[in-house]
């Protein structure tokens, strides 16, 4: 039976320390659990972006996702990232991701909120893998 796909957006985010090994940890965990709990093979992703908040200048989050061990393999995934605009009261030491993927249409879509950042969706940081 041909199962139809279609085009979803996955969100997450995390915070991290301004330094290269917690912000590939809080990467590579965030993403894994994305990619966990959407059922989500390299070759359903068409792209990963991420956006970075000012003061975490110790590594780009797209090389830590490359550098660190995630769940699966990225290697060959398309990667980017920008840094947060900056806002009023914004949370520190964030790093957001959104994840383009085809999925079966109608999937339930499960978000990662996690490591501090639960405080910006808390309707998704309920979620537990």
């Amino acid at each position: 039976m041909n199962k139809t796909m279609r085009l979803y957006g996955l969100r997450g985010a995390v915070c991290a320390e301004n330094s290269m090994e917690s912000i590939t940890d809080a990467v590579c965990s965030m993403c894994s659990i994305l990619f966990i709990r959407n059922n989500i093979a390299p070759s359903d992703i068409v792209s990963v972006n991420f956006t970075i908040t000012a003061d975490l200048t110790a590594l780009n989050p797209a090389a830590a996702l490359r550098r660190g061990t995630c769940s699966i393999d990225v290697s060959q995934c398309a990667l980017f990232c920008s840094q947060e605009p900056v806002v009023d009261n914004m949370l520190p030491g964030t790093i957001r991701v959104l994840v383009t993927a085809y999925m079966e249409e109608g999937a339930e879509l499960h978000h990662v909120y996690i490591h501090g950042a639960e405080k910006l969706r808390p309707d998704f940081a309920g979620e537990r893998t």
